[in-house]
């Protein structure tokens, strides 16, 4: 039976490139940002973390060495974990195999893409959402009515914040859809027509929500990219707003992502190179 992890304890990297840059980075249980100077290897540092991860379906294993990385997770005898890698550049779409069977034409770029797969994820969460109130309405408990509204929040929490980061430009979600869509005065108006900076955004929010309260690692490179600067100071808070059990670890080259109460998280890439 897999034992999943709460947390990421330790990261160790015995070889960041070119046989040097040895790398040992102790994680908070909460919020990590790492930053540094272009090249110094925060993107390639949390790929590696990633790539680690990724190879564990196949091999069954997430302790040990593999790929010059060690991990320590909390607790130690755990046999997994749930992540999310959160990639914020809008490339356009090659078109292969998988892509070609959509159905959907407006699916044209790496952001849609991503939108696309939370939809039916978003779909699965509401569904047990669901369940979960019925259950605590039916299960006798004299507080089964506030109980089932807590279930419910953090979706009507997630609405609400993605109405006011976008109600500069009229947007607000259409709330009588079980899919993610908009309306702007008075149209319909699918995600993906959505600016890059607004995609964006909302495919950070949507993956927290989505995670339903469950302890998780958030994967983050750079997600300041195209996010203009109030959005960039909210966005952390609004991540542990909607899941206050992720653990958080992130790649940044913005001041604003950490001036809103964040400075004490980070960590250089040099304090970590031996």
């Amino acid at each position: 039976m897999t034992k999943l992890a709460n947390r990421i304890a330790k990261i160790e990297i015995s070889s960041l490139w070119s046989g040097h840059k040895h790398i040992v980075w102790e994680l908070r249980p909460g919020v990590n940002v790492l930053s540094g100077k272009n090249g110094e290897g925060k993107s390639t540092i949390l790929n590696k973390l990633v790539q680690f991860l990724e190879t564990a379906p196949t091999t069954g294993e997430i302790r040990g060495t593999r790929l010059g990385v060690k991990i320590d997770f909390e607790p130690s005898d755990a046999t997994g974990i749930r992540y999310d890698i959160i990639r914020s550049f809008d490339r356009q779409l090659v078109r292969g195999d998988g892509l070609d069977k959509l159905t959907d034409v407006r699916v044209n770029t790496e952001l849609d893409w991503q939108i696309y797969l939370l939809q039916r994820r978003y779909l699965d969460y509401q569904v047990n959402v669901g369940n979960r109130m019925i259950a605590l309405l039916t299960g006798g408990d004299p507080e089964a009515g506030e109980r089932a509204r807590e279930a419910a929040q953090a979706k009507t929490r997630f609405q609400d914040l993605v109405d006011e980061l976008f109600s500069e430009t009229g947007k607000r979600i259409d709330r009588s859809c079980n899919e993610i869509r908009f309306e702007q005065y008075g149209e319909k108006l699918s995600p993906y027509l959505l600016s890059s900076g607004e995609k964006q955004i909302l495919l950070i929010l949507l993956t927290a929500l989505t995670e339903d309260m469950q302890p998780y690692v958030i994967f983050m490179d750079e997600p300041e990219a195209s996010l203009h600067f109030e959005w960039q100071q909210k966005l952390i808070r609004m991540v542990c707003e909607l899941n206050p059990n992720a653990q958080v670890v992130l790649t940044t080259h913005s001041p604003a992502v950490i001036m809103d109460g964040w400075t004490d998280v980070v960590t250089e890439v040099s304090e970590i190179t031996f």
